[in-house]
């Protein structure tokens, strides 16, 4: 047998380290790629748990850029810096692990959403200086929200048995390039983020409200089919 040329090794690996789930979002054919380039040059020393740790300081700078620029807003900049961060370790620790064929699902899924919850939390708690007044109510919906948008995903989970981190085109990384547009706005505009936020906090009510009722209706499905089974059964 021939050995594979260039092109198809690169699609073999991008096939690996994706096996464990489906992705929906916009922007995942060019992420896939690039992910799949950086899994092959990056250092043996680092660990896929680095990379989480990576993620999470990519939240925290998040944070910090938000507590900073409650003093000056050019330090929104500084988020562009936590955006990457945490795109780069979020994206690439689960996917380093089964590019080295040492995979640890639940392990990794559990430190995941465990960081990533921490993370939010920091940030919201850096916005919390930023914004002003009644207006830091919103910052506490975004985070409620946010929880119950991880509590929904976590149920579909125990119902499907299949995880999904992204919602239609709408992944972790459109969002943090959403975000960060954002923030680079506000520096020049102020009060965009108080706007984009009611906007987003109405948009993500009703993307919570419909994915529950969709949730509502599988496990549903599954009552019904496991009394199905139960009396074939009997």
């Amino acid at each position: 047998m021939a050995e594979k040329n260039f092109f198809d090794k690169f699609q073999d690996i991008k096939q690996k380290i994706s096996q464990d789930r489906e992705r929906t979002n916009l922007l995942r054919k060019y992420e896939q790629t690039a992910i799949a380039y950086l899994v092959q040059r990056i250092p043996n020393w680092v660990t896929p748990d680095m990379l989480t740790f990576l993620g999470f300081l990519g939240n925290l700078t998040v944070g910090l850029s938000f507590y900073l620029a409650s003093f000056n807003n050019y330090w929104l900049y500084l988020s562009a810096l936590g955006f990457f961060l945490s795109w780069f370790g979020d994206s690439l620790d689960g996917r380093l692990a089964y590019y080295r064929n040492k995979p640890r699902k639940w392990y990794g899924f559990c430190l995941d959403l465990t960081t990533d919850w921490l993370g939010i939390i920091f940030m919201g708690l850096g916005a919390y200086f930023y914004f002003p007044g009644y207006w830091k109510i919103a910052v506490y919906l975004f985070v409620t929200l946010y929880g119950w948008e991880i509590i929904t995903a976590l149920l579909r989970f125990k119902v499907t048995g299949k995880y999904s981190i992204d919602s239609g085109y709408f992944g972790p990384t459109e969002v943090r390039i959403l975000l960060l547009t954002i923030f680079i706005v506000e520096i020049y505009v102020p009060g965009t983020i108080l706007v984009m936020s009611v906007i987003g906090i109405l948009g993500i009510v009703i993307s919570n409200i419909i994915e529950t009722l969709k949730l509502l209706k599988l496990a549903d499905n599954r009552d019904k089919q496991e009394r199905k089974n139960t009396t074939a059964k009997s």
